[in-house]
């Protein structure tokens, strides 16, 4: 089960939230990364189904509290960001497992690896665990990594 977008905003929300009750909603929405209005939106959401209660402090002012139903949504939330991490570390491992197999049976123990993200991360820590150096020479294959896809390039059109 992959965490949806708005399972992980909320899942930010009720983090920041528990660090600081008195967060502003312009504050949640920078270490968010979305609009105020996003913000409003969950955040009236959480209120609606119980996960958080608002206390006006001041004229202004509004304090966030995480009911014990949010806790253990935030608990939840974290759970499914993690299994989906690693089902998705997962698949990319065994993605270029079969990647460098087929570089190994063609004879080579070195590749370049052209990307940049976790994904290629994994992708250079795959390398490593299968004795596979990751150089950046130009007579090996390269390895590119778009989004989660390994497309293996043969130098001297060798395959």
């Amino acid at each position: 089960m992959s965490i949806t977008t708005d399972q992980n905003r909320d899942l930010i929300i009720l983090e920041h939230i528990e660090q600081d009750p008195d967060a502003t909603q312009a504050g949640l929405a920078a270490k968010v990364g979305v609009a105020v209005g996003t913000i409003n939106w969950h955040l009236k959401r959480l209120v609606e189904k119980g996960y958080i209660k608002v206390a006006r402090m001041e004229r202004k002012k509004l304090r966030y509290i995480i009911t014990p139903d949010g806790i253990a949504l935030r608990a939840r939330l974290t759970m499914d960001y993690i299994n989906s991490s690693l089902k998705m570390y997962r698949l990319v491992r065994d993605r270029m497992i079969d990647v460098i197999t087929e570089v190994q049976n063609s004879g080579y123990s070195e590749v370049r690896i052209n990307g940049q993200g976790d994904v290629t991360d994994i992708c250079k820590l795959t390398c490593i665990e299968q004795n596979i150096a990751v150089v950046e020479k130009d007579n090996v294959p390269e390895i590119e990594i778009i989004g989660l896809k390994m497309h293996i390039h043969w130098k001297n059109d060798r395959k």
